[in-house]
């Protein structure tokens, strides 16, 4: 049971990320290079700005106030690392969206069999279905994907309230769709509507140097590549999960 799980996790992760990865690189990634171009632009900006102030405030001839020269060289606008354009970035995308895809398979077979679901296509759809609502559509109703520079709340605020919306998503959608009670159905409702009701992390005052438009297309686009993900996730989950089925049967009958 486990290697047939991990063998249908590993297929349809494989499958799911090559259509996923190939959407970003079509409908995601132009919008990210386009924002990193107005964060550069608003990083030199702010460093234009600061340089009369540093320059009144430095020693003489360029010299530390012990005596000896700095070279500080430049950084980025965050100062992390990121691939370089081209190949390496379409490289490390696809990467994490099939590290992201398998994990999020051997989920949703784990979810299907411990609600004691027969995974076919149809079932597994449904639940990909679901797990895109509960970790994508309901957190992105609060917090909606963000682009490279955008003004957002401190990262640990984020992380939490999208754990909590998510988990909550899923707790309720179990109650609503697999227990079926009337009392699991109200709870179901709760549990869905509570975050929400408690208020997603809100962003510091700012003007932020991505355009609307820009941040509203990457949103939609976002939500729209996700959707197909957890689709694609589904459906060949289901359909790897009979075909190693049939042939685990096979030597049995021979």
């Amino acid at each position: 049971m486990i290697i047939r799980l991990l063998s249908a996790a590993l297929v349809a992760g494989f499958l799911a990320a090559v259509v996923a990865t190939g959407l970003q690189l079509a409908l995601t990634s132009p919008l990210i290079i386009a924002a990193e171009r107005y964060e550069t632009r608003a990083a030199h900006e702010a460093a234009d700005a600061r340089l009369p102030i540093i320059l009144a405030h430095a020693p003489a001839q360029g010299q530390a106030p012990g005596g000896h020269a700095h070279d500080h060289g430049t950084a980025g606008p965050g100062g992390e690392w990121q691939p370089g354009p081209g190949l390496p970035r379409m490289a490390f995308t696809g990467l994490a969206t099939l590290i992201g895809a398998v994990g999020y398979a051997l989920l949703l077979g784990a979810a299907m069999l411990a609600c004691g679901r027969a995974p076919t296509p149809e079932r597994a759809l449904a639940f990909g279905l679901a797990g895109f609502a509960a970790l994508a559509l309901a957190p992105a109703l609060g917090l909606p994907p963000e682009l490279p520079g955008s003004e957002a709340a401190p990262l640990v605020t984020r992380q939490a309230w999208w754990l909590m919306t998510a988990a909550a998503t899923a707790m309720g959608l179990y109650l609503i769709l697999i227990r079926r009670a009337a009392i699991t159905i109200l709870g179901g409702l709760v549990l869905i509507v509570a975050p929400h009701l408690a208020g997603a992390p809100v962003p510091p005052e700012g003007n932020s140097g991505v355009p609307a438009i820009l941040a509203a297309q990457f949103a939609a686009r976002s939500l729209g590549v996700a959707f197909v993900f957890w689709a694609m996730i589904g459906l060949a989950f289901g359909w790897a999960w009979q075909v190693f089925g049939r042939e685990a049967k096979a030597p049995a009958r021979a």
